[in-house]
């Protein structure tokens, strides 16, 4: 069966982990879903994640990130933005800031996926997939 937004699952996947406190999950590799994956590690989302060869497909296996004894989240929400039904664009000029600045959004630019921050830095625009905080 085909998924119409490989990207609302891999953040339902992660967000359900989270809710259940798994300590890892698995998700089906693709170039974006490394991408994303990598930004949650370097912004502290995550503690890591690995991609592994199961038959003919990759995954990605992620390791979430807790407080002490699990019992503080550090993942407290996770919201997909631009749908395959509704895409959202934003300029350089009014990129969202997510809870005022204590969240990220994630941004597909020509200059590659990266944080709402760094495309300001960058002064470029583009989609706007998701919001992490």
């Amino acid at each position: 069966m085909t998924m119409s937004d490989p990207i609302a699952d891999m953040l339902t996947r992660i967000r359900n982990a989270n809710t259940a406190k798994h300590d890892t999950v698995d998700i089906p590799a693709s170039k974006m879903k490394v991408a994303i994956a990598d930004i949650l590690v370097k912004e502290g989302y995550i503690r890591g994640y690995r991609v592994l060869e199961v038959g003919d497909f990759q995954n990605i296996h992620i390791t979430l990130k807790y407080g002490k004894d699990k019992s503080k989240k550090i993942i407290t929400g996770l919201k997909r933005i631009s749908k395959p039904g509704l895409r959202v664009y934003a300029n350089n000029e009014e990129l969202p800031k997510v809870l005022g600045g204590l969240g990220i959004a994630i941004i597909s630019t020509n200059k590659g996926v990266v944080t709402d921050r760094v495309a300001r830095e960058l002064n470029v625009g583009g989609e706007v997939l998701a919001f992490v905080w």
